[in-house]
């Protein structure tokens, strides 16, 4: 098995694929938010509430994706993390 790459050739950066699955994630985050923030408008507003449904999809679409964003850099820093020490518990003595 080879060591770990010299200092000059170490990236934080986590896989290519990684990131674009976590930029896929965040955007069906928001589309999701989106789509229970206009449902959530709808069903309690009657009749022309075409500004109150807007801005019920465009809040929940910002929540959704905000909070897909934070799983998705803390779930990247985990992988960059168990790449790193490869599994090794840390002695903390």
């Amino acid at each position: 098995m080879a060591g770990p790459p010299p200092p000059e050739q170490r990236s934080a950066l986590p896989p290519k694929a990684a990131r674009w699955l976590a930029f896929a994630s965040i955007l069906i985050g928001g589309l999701c938010g989106g789509l229970i923030g206009f449902a959530f408008i709808d069903l309690q507003c009657e009749g022309d509430c075409g500004l109150w449904t807007g801005l019920g999809a465009l809040l929940g679409a910002l929540g959704g994706a905000a909070g897909m964003a934070v799983v998705a850099n803390l779930t990247l820093r985990a992988m960059e993390e168990w790449r790193t020490f490869g599994g090794r518990r840390q002695d903390r003595g």
